[in-house]
């Protein structure tokens, strides 16, 4: 080849526009609609998150990357469409992989996206910088991870990443980018046509025709039947036609927390405030998007009483099915196809479920209605849990639009069944797990993804695994009241130690100031002593939209040991003299 035909060639190549992997990457998330990351910056994704943020998408950056994860696994509960979380390497990837895993358990689609360490030097182990084999880590703890070792394929990782996240059962999904990926070049038009928009991401999952018909049939020869609705239903967005279902059979039925205000709590139906007596009694149970865990006591014990049981159970998973107990009607499909099918089997002349059952249900409501009413409405200072809640009860009542974000253990239990819910997906809580820590990325993520007021309450346990976020929520300016029930203390604090000297495993500072850290980064802070002062600077919050925290001052007697579910902590018989 001649000199000239060299210098030619070597122009043309110049002349060629060039991509890398920081746009490959940003371009492929926003041509799948990718609004929002959730993460903290640091190396090696610190200038992706400036270019993200250049190039439109809305970088929120935390202070902790677990977190950030937490906000991007209820982006994804809240939108069905996988919440993006961003992290660095080695320690900043293992503290999102907590909420990864936790979203996964959850059934929330979430991608952890984590720079890392060069694969040569790695496999070697060789001690690169922050060292660590992430993606074999990820993969136990995930639905699927996939590792980028090239540009030409971000648009078929991240695709594959999407369709993972959502399809099926949701989860989480890790996607690992080794430091090196980022600088790779390649031809911008070719790497444009790498570039895949995911179609049909979460196809629908029909039911079997055989299997509506004979989850019908059981239901149809119940005498006393139970419908219970899991946080799965609420994610479906299946509204009209679940609310259709109750209304058409006529029965009685239990909303999980997550799945609270699917239909109001108020409803006629509802049993929520009879949940003993439907759980012993009933005949018949028909499980939507709930599973049969440690929350419903595994199907069986003393909780669901010695009268016989038959279940039926909608999952898109079929591996759910007989977990626990026998399932006698399994419907395996997705949960808007497989009510949409359950209605239509019915038709116009379902029967309604006896009358009598309806009534003893009603009655039992009622009754344990009326004997909690006057817990809620007493004013006493210091605060008792019902007192404050009562309060809170009836802003959410005023204000049903309202996100309520909830945890702890006294907080969460009793709020659980005091606080009424009225529209679908405004309750999140600490879901499956039952993990604290989850308050402030889920109430940051909802203020974003919804737009609504957001109300945290918190236990002053559970607020401190996530507490440093506060300065988040001022930076970004949202509208997020939180209010925590300060006792001073883990269950309570009044534990002392036998042995003296150092406070009690369980017990904070006494008479702390919460809200004052609130005040410190510019927000609003409120130091409440009893319900009425509770609810009056509740409301303002809500009203002026501004980041407030409320230091709701709580008896510190008031709390028992792990809320409702003590009997999971072991207890020692062993008496030391």
């Amino acid at each position: 080849m001649s000199a000239a035909l060299t210098e030619g060639a070597a122009a043309g190549a110049e002349e060629r526009e060039l991509t890398d992997g920081f746009h490959l990457i940003i371009d492929a998330l926003k041509l799948n609609g990718v609004e929002t990351i959730y993460g903290v910056p640091g190396i090696p994704i610190t200038d992706f998150g400036r270019m993200a943020q250049a190039a439109g998408i809305r970088v929120i950056s935390f202070r902790h990357e677990q977190n950030a994860g937490n906000a991007a696994a209820i982006a994804g509960y809240l939108t069905k469409k996988p919440g993006i979380c961003l992290t660095v390497s080695a320690p900043g990837f293992l503290n999102g992989l907590t909420a990864l895993a936790n979203a996964t358990t959850n059934c929330f689609p979430m991608i952890l996206i984590s720079g890392s360490s060069e694969r040569e030097i790695v496999d070697l182990q060789q001690g690169d910088y922050e060292e660590m084999d992430q993606l074999a880590i990820a993969k136990p703890l995930c639905k699927a991870a996939f590792r980028v070792l090239h540009a030409a394929d971000i648009g078929i990782a991240v695709a594959r990443a999407i369709r993972a996240a959502v399809s099926g059962r949701p989860g989480g999904v890790y996607l690992d980018l080794p430091a090196k990926l980022f600088g790779q070049t390649m031809d911008a038009e070719k790497g444009a046509a790498s570039l895949v928009k995911v179609i049909d991401a979460a196809p629908a999952m029909i039911p079997a025709p055989d299997a509506i018909k004979r989850a019908l049939d059981v239901l149809k020869g119940a005498k006393r039947p139970l419908i219970i609705f899991g946080k799965g239903a609420a994610y479906a967005q299946a509204d009209d036609d679940i609310r259709a279902l109750v209304e058409t059979s006529g029965i009685p039925f239990l909303q999980m927390s997550m799945a609270k205000g699917l239909l109001p709590d108020t409803h006629a139906l509802s049993a929520g405030a009879a949940r003993s007596t439907v759980l012993k009694d009933a005949d018949v149970v028909m499980l939507i998007g709930a599973r049969l865990n440690w929350l419903l006591s595994h199907g069986k014990g003393k909780t669901w009483g010695d009268a016989p049981k038959k279940f039926i159970q909608i999952d898109i998973e079929p591996k759910e099915m007989d977990s626990n107990v026998e399932i006698v009607a399994p419907v395996v499909g997705d949960i808007g196809s497989c009510v949409s099918a359950l209605l239509q089997g019915m038709g116009s002349n379902w029967p309604k479920a006896p009358s009598d059952w309806v009534g003893v249900v009603s009655a039992k409501k009622d009754e344990n209605i009326a004997k909690m009413a006057p817990r809620l409405m007493n004013n006493k200072s210091p605060m008792d849990f019902h007192g404050a809640l009562g309060a809170l009860r009836t802003i959410i009542k005023e204000r049903p639009d309202a996100i309520l974000v909830n945890e702890g253990a006294n907080t969460l239990d009793l709020a659980r069944g005091v606080i009424d819910m009225y529209q679908p997906r405004k309750r999140l809580d600490v879901g499956t797990w039952g993990v604290m820590g989850i308050g402030m990325g889920y109430a940051i993520a909802a203020a974003i993804e919804t737009g609504k007021p957001v109300l945290a309450v918190e236990g002053d346990s559970a607020f401190g695994f996530s507490g440093m976020e506060v300065e988040t929520i001022c930076r970004y300016n949202l509208p997020v009241c939180i209010v925590i029930f300060n006792n001073n203390g883990i269950y309570r604090g009044t534990d002392v130690n036998p042995a003296g000297g150092d406070p009690a495993t369980t017990v904070f500072v006494p008479g702390s100031r919460y809200d004052k850290m609130m005040e410190a980064f510019g927000g609003v802070g409120v130091n409440a002593t009893n319900p009425d002062e509770l609810s009056r600077a509740v409301n303002a919050a809500m009203d002026s939209g501004k980041p407030t925290l409320i230091n709701a001052v709580i008896d510190p007697a008031a709390g028992t040991e792990s809320g409702r579910i003590g009997n999971l902590n072991p207890q020692s018989v062993v008496k030391k003299k």
